[in-house]
């Protein structure tokens, strides 16, 4: 696999990262009433959106790959 489909497969799981923590934020703020789970979701949440900035930083930065 070149470096070009690798950073292409990398990218879309730091944006599915962002989709996914989108979600459980949105689940955590308005449709999880118990406190240990809201905490926990939020946690995973924010993990999963560093996690996935972090990987569309370094896409970003990466440059071209030059095929």
């Amino acid at each position: 696999m070149s470096t070009a489909m690798l950073n292409m497969w990398v990218s879309f799981a730091g944006m599915g990262l962002m989709i996914l923590a989108v979600m459980m934020i949105y689940l955590s703020r308005y449709k999880i009433k118990n406190g240990f789970f809201k905490f926990i979701s939020a946690m995973l949440a924010y993990a999963c959106l560093i996690i996935g900035g972090m990987i569309m930083v370094y896409i970003v930065f990466s440059g071209p790959t030059g095929a």
